[in-house]
């Protein structure tokens, strides 16, 4: 890859994540207004036609995407990020956006303690130190033992721990599948797991409301085909470190539009958790 390239890729990362906070912020109006559910089933059934126009456009054919000789593993993780989204959404209406994401941007911290048991790789004692630092962090920004602890805390943290499977489960299949497979695998297998799921939920929607979906759902085909575009042109190592501003999108989304506050223990254990993530970000990068 080029230096032009990286450039690029780090100013489309950032841009990915601040079309995502405006993801999240939709995410929460709607979902503080409907079941959760059914507004994660609706951004599936939107979320399935893109895949699949991906799909003809960029193979040909339905079924040539979806060929895969580890569709357990493809259905799996297809499913379990559905469901850790309707986890993440649920966070956002019970305990605001802000805090939420957190918490949430542990995951990577996640992903580096649990590569060993499910992908084999090694992790050497300064990882598992940051991953200690880490989580430090996020007892900072839960604060268990002050005042009334808040169940609702567990919802990012569970998200976070669904997401990191998820991510190691991206590394496992491509090792024989095509990015655009996977893809297609998230998309159909999700709204199928949603639909079941989600159909039983329906509420009626208001006119407005219909038009924040059709605003959410753009908004999420626009996320995913950047960041589509960010990994074909740049490397994963050098670009994933800009994903944590999302956090600050994201703060501005619950500041200015949902009239949330920032509390001092979120500053300093969001700042303590990113740190230990970029560090485990360049221990896998140096090892490599």
């Amino acid at each position: 890859m080029t230096e032009q390239n990286t450039r690029l890729g780090i100013w489309l990362m950032i841009l990915t994540t601040a079309v995502f906070s405006v993801q999240d912020g939709i995410s929460r109006h709607l979902a503080g207004e409907y079941n959760v559910l059914m507004v994660v089933m609706i951004r599936y059934w939107f979320f399935a036609a893109f895949v699949i126009a991906i799909a003809k456009r960029q193979v040909g054919s339905v079924r040539a995407a979806l060929y895969t000789r580890q569709p357990l593993v493809q259905g799996f993780r297809s499913a379990l990020l559905a469901l850790e989204i309707c986890t993440l959404v649920a966070g956002f209406t019970l305990m605001g956006i802000i805090d939420s994401q957190a918490i949430f941007i542990a995951y990577p911290l996640l992903i580096a303690a649990l590569s060993g048991p499910i992908l084999g790789e090694r992790v050497g004692w300064r990882r598992w130190l940051a991953i200690g630092v880490g989580f430090i962090g996020v007892l900072i920004i839960i604060r268990p033992g002050f005042g009334v602890f808040s169940p609702a805390a567990l919802l990012p943290l569970v998200s976070a721990l669904m997401f990191a499977v998820y991510g190691l489960l991206n590394r496992y299949v491509a090792r024989q599948d095509s990015a655009v497979t996977t893809f297609y695998w998230n998309g159909t297998v999700g709204c199928v797991v949603m639909s079941v799921i989600g159909i039983w939920f329906w509420e009626p929607m208001t006119a407005p409301d219909w038009a924040w979906m059709l605003l959410l759902c753009c908004v999420g085909m626009l996320g995913h085909y950047l960041l589509i575009r960010v990994y074909a042109i740049a490397e994963a190592s050098a670009v994933q470190p800009f994903a944590y501003l999302q956090l600050f999108f994201g703060s501005l989304v619950g500041i200015y539009i949902f009239g949330e506050t920032l509390q001092p223990n979120v500053i300093v254990g969001a700042a303590v958790v990113i740190g230990a993530g970029l560090f485990t970000l360049w221990r896998e990068r140096h090892q490599r």
